[in-house]
């Protein structure tokens, strides 16, 4: 069918974009944007308005040749439609009307009636085609600071700054203005109908001015708000990590609208963020990090929306560190085509350069800022300090005293005599979560400022499922968390010794996450009691499978069901209600047998050992839980795999043969444990222990879910989402390692709210701008550090309570305040963040975050905007220009 040529008059009026750039077609997002909601007459009368050129009614009603009132009637449904603005004229009482560009503008207020988006879901795909076609064509051409849409720095990022112009400041525009209304982003509204979403929801995020302001609250598309309460959510924004930016397509100061952006959404800004104009869309200032006080806890990268930061190292090296890879060309100097984009730039961040940074930060699982809050722990801020770990670890008491602590495996520190003692500082910050007085609760921080009604529901209620628990809440969620236990915690409160991990602390850190709004209910056996389905029926919308590896592992052995033979962990959870007589073995070399052999030593006075496979220096066991065992009087045995079960005429445990095994591991570094069955050996006991490994108890879990499970028992997900073959499940933790160490399951848990947001919004992709948390370590063989320097303080240690020792009490004493400054004077300072100051857009998002004063905003550059009808000029003289650049950088041989 031919195209209406009264809607492509219109499209062609307001396209009216630099040098005509746009040949349009029925298939022109300009013409199907339109068409689909105008009739004709509603087209004839708005080319009357002409465009950018505000017009009264009666202006219109005369040029149209149609009566006053019929006139004012069709301006009035126009507007609805979002192609006319209209307000009130406040000295002469006239209603006025005005046809702005595409984009900025029309099609902005098309998408802000959200009926018409819903019945009308093109309008959106018409947005994301006319700004991506207009950005691909002008990205190239536009002078500095000249794009439609353009950052303005966070105020508080630039006060006290020199040199800083009026309308530079968000305040300016609130101060020029006094009617204010809000609507939802119109960017986001888009990404969401198409089903393209980052997370980021479009509620409340466009801030209107003056006659702006009027018009989109007139016609629904906004509500009123008073100015402090515009206030209010430019700083909620800010908090949740979004930068703001205004229409430029004025003079200087004259912009209508303050907009909440993402880079991951924002269809204004792509011309920079994808299409590499990053001079065109950034503020007149830059990031600049102080490297002394920078202590690379990553927050300033994490929120940065340009990638212009990234956690590098200030260690002397040994040889001079390679200068990072670019990955892009500059738009101003070069060549441009579609193969210089910056395509994946919703998918594509990076955490650190590629020579690395600090090791404790890229080592954890959790990725936490260790240097960050072993330098507030230095300063005695240790409220601050807790704050920073619970960023990603909502457990740090719990941690600080069973984690396994790879940050110290891989601390610099070690590379010159002991690593820094990290677990030992973070238990000392982390009791103050054992105290209500001194504990620290997340508040709520989301983009809406109230709780979400979505209903979300986690099954399981360890590390994994409440770590999920914990960063909902923080995202104004209030999850329920179904346990079959009779109480909270998982293998934390059910597999781990008192002695090692007192229930009372476990229990405080419940607490503060119960305090925060999840509710956790005992006793439900989801599957048996209650299934997915019917959760689903109750109006839940995601569920997180967390349900961990609680059950022992058979080994297949003869007499492997004797009596007083039981699965250690299900020992161990009997804590100090255990009970054994007679000589006890413990068959296993992990930590979780040590912690059965320890116990065993607790609740009877006979002999208790170990035996493993492995051999000495190969047991998976940490040292100093080895240490501590032998310290109490358990025999660790090495090079040993049990064999059969030997039981007497009453089926009772009377001893167990091993046999001895010759490898562990083949030559690809897998287990497969190698025996010479000859060389056996008989040990009279009356209890084995089997701690072997675990596995899962899937119950009936998955009744209804049609999941298939791996060979091994755990559950087949998406490594970077953890989403299953079912949509709205997402499963973590040992279900889908096999068993692991708290702190994995920790950053599972960490993963899956990010996911579980996501996932019960509508139109909301799982990993558009997702940080992927992937972080290099630094080669700690390059490093110079007689050159770095360091304090020669040897590492303090922990005192233990004597009067303790084999009790199901911990008998392990903090460090002192003055141990503390001692240990903390050792961290090496590794790391610390680099600016790519090209990349940088100038939000002043990277200051908000950075409770160190180690990044601030430095103003570079005095261009800005102008009228749209001035912009084909710039733009020639700037083609010009960069013709020029271009030229110059090929006769210097490529150097800029």
């Amino acid at each position: 069918m031919a195209p209406r040529k009264e809607i492509m008059k219109l499209a062609r009026m307001i396209g009216g974009t630099p040098g005509k750039l746009n040949k349009l077609t029925e298939e022109s997002p300009e013409y199907y944007a339109l068409e689909c909601v105008l009739d004709d007459e509603m087209a004839k009368c708005a080319q009357c308005a002409g465009l950018r050129k505000p017009r009264t009614v009666g202006y219109i009603a005369k040029k149209y040749g149609h009566p006053l009132e019929e006139t004012r009637e069709i301006c009035h449904k126009l507007a609805d439609t979002g192609v006319f603005t209209m307000w009130t004229d406040k000295k002469t009482g006239e209603e006025m009307c005005h046809v702005e560009i595409f984009a900025p503008g029309t099609l902005e207020r098309m998408v802000g009636n959200r009926e018409q988006l819903a019945a009308h879901p093109e309008i959106g795909r018409a947005f994301d085609e006319y700004t991506g076609n207009t950005g691909a064509k002008l990205a190239a051409t536009l002078p500095m600071g000249s794009s439609l849409m353009r950052v303005i720095p966070i105020e508080r990022s630039i006060e006290g700054l020199p040199n800083v112009e009026e309308y530079e400041k968000i305040s300016y525009y609130l101060d020029k203005f006094d009617t204010f209304s809000v609507s939802d982003c119109s960017c986001r509204a888009s990404r969401r109908i198409m089903g393209d979403g980052c997370g980021h929801l479009e509620t409340d995020m466009c801030l209107h001015l003056g006659p702006c302001a009027e018009f989109y609250a007139d016609t629904g598309k906004a509500h009123y708000v008073t100015k402090e309460e515009a206030k209010e959510l430019l700083r909620r924004a800010e908090d949740n990590g979004l930068m703001h930016s205004i229409p430029n397509i004025h003079e200087p100061g004259d912009s209508d609208s303050i907009c909440s952006c993402c880079a991951c959404s924002c269809f204004g800004l792509r011309i920079g963020l994808l299409y590499g104009a990053r001079d065109a869309i950034s503020s007149n200032f830059k990031a600049e990090v102080d490297e002394e006080k920078c202590v690379a806890c990553g927050q300033c990268v994490e929120t940065c929306p340009g990638k212009a930061l990234l956690l590098g190292q200030k260690l002397e090296t040994k040889e001079e560190l390679p200068p990072e890879p670019k990955g892009y060309e500059k738009i101003t100097n070069s060549t441009w085509n579609e193969k210089k984009w910056d395509s994946d730039y919703r998918t594509n961040r990076k955490n650190t350069v590629e020579t690395g940074t600090a090791p404790c930060k890229a080592a954890c699982p959790a990725h936490v800022a260790v240097q960050g809050y072993l330098r507030k722990a230095a300063e005695g801020d240790f409220t601050e300090a807790l704050k920073l770990i619970k960023k990603e670890n909502p457990f740090p008491a719990v941690c600080g005293r069973i984690c396994n602590h790879v940050c110290e495996t891989e601390c610099s520190r070690a590379c010159i005599d002991d690593a820094v003692a990290i677990d030992d500082v973070k238990k000392f910050i982390a009791d103050k979560d054992l105290d209500e007085k001194t504990r620290y609760v997340p508040p709520m921080v989301n983009q809406i400022g109230k709780p979400y009604d979505e209903k979300i529901a986690i099954i399981g209620s360890g590390p994994a499922g409440l770590t999920a628990a914990f960063f909902l809440a923080e995202k104004g969620y209030k999850p329920t968390v179904f346990e079959k236990a009779k109480s909270p915690g998982g293998m934390l409160m059910h597999g781990i010794p008192s002695f090692r991990l007192q229930k009372d602390v476990v229990k405080a850190e419940i607490d503060i996450i119960e305090e925060m709004g999840a509710e956790i209910k005992c006793g439900v056996e989801v599957g048996k009691d209650v299934t997915i389905q019917e959760l689903r029926d109750q109006g839940y919308k995601g569920f997180f499978i967390a349900i961990g590896a609680q059950d022992g592992h058979a080994l297949g052995i003869p007499g492997e069901d004797a009596e007083g033979v039981q699965a250690g962990v299900k020992f161990v959870a009997q804590d100090s209600k255990a009970k054994l007589k007679g000589k006890t073995v413990v068959v296993g070399g992990g930590n979780v047998a040590v912690d059965v052999a320890r116990t065993a030593v607790r609740v009877t006075n006979d002999d208790v050992e170990m035996y493993c496979l492995e051999g000495a220096d190969e047991m998976p066991a940490a040292d100093d839980e080895v240490a501590e065992a032998k310290e109490e009087g358990v025999k660790v045995n090495n090079g040993w795999g049990p064999k059969e079960i030997l039981t007497d005429d009453k089926g009772k445990v009377r001893g167990i043969v091993f046999k001895k095994c010759v490898s562990v591991f083949d030559n690809q570094g897998k287990f497969n444990p190698k025996y010479d069955e000859k060389e056996t050996i008989e040990v009279e006991c009356k209890n084995v222990l089997m701690s072997v490994g675990q596995s899962i108890d899937w119950g009936e879990v998955l009744r209804g879910e049609d999941i298939k499970l791996n060979k091994n028992g755990t559950i087949p997900v998406d490594a970077q989402t953890l989403q299953t073959e079912v949509s709205d499940i997402f499963a973590g933790g040992d279900v889908v390692t096999g068993p692991a160490f708290a702190i994995d399951a920790i950053a599972h848990g960490h993963e899956a709210a990010v996911s579980l947001h996501r996932a019960v919004h509508a139109g909301q992709n799982l990993l558009y701008g997702r940080d992927n948390r992937i972080f290099k370590s630094l080669n700690k063989d390059n490093a110079d550090f007689e050159r770095t320097g360091f304090d020669n303080t040897k590492r303090q240690s922990v005192k233990r309570d004597k009067s303790k020792a084999k009790t199901f009490e911990d008998g392990r004493l903090d460090l002192t305040l003055d141990q503390i400054k001692k240990e903390t004077a050792r961290c090496l300072k590794c790391g610390s963040t680099k600016v790519d100051e090209y990349l940088c857009v100038g939000c002043g998002l990277c200051t908000t975050r950075c409770s160190f004063d180690a990044i601030h905003l430095v103003k570079k550059t005095d261009a800005w905007g102008m009228e749209f009808e001035r912009l084909p000029i710039a733009v020639a003289k700037q083609v010009v220009k960069r013709t020029g650049n271009i030229i110059g950088k090929k006769l210097s041989g490529g150097k800029e």
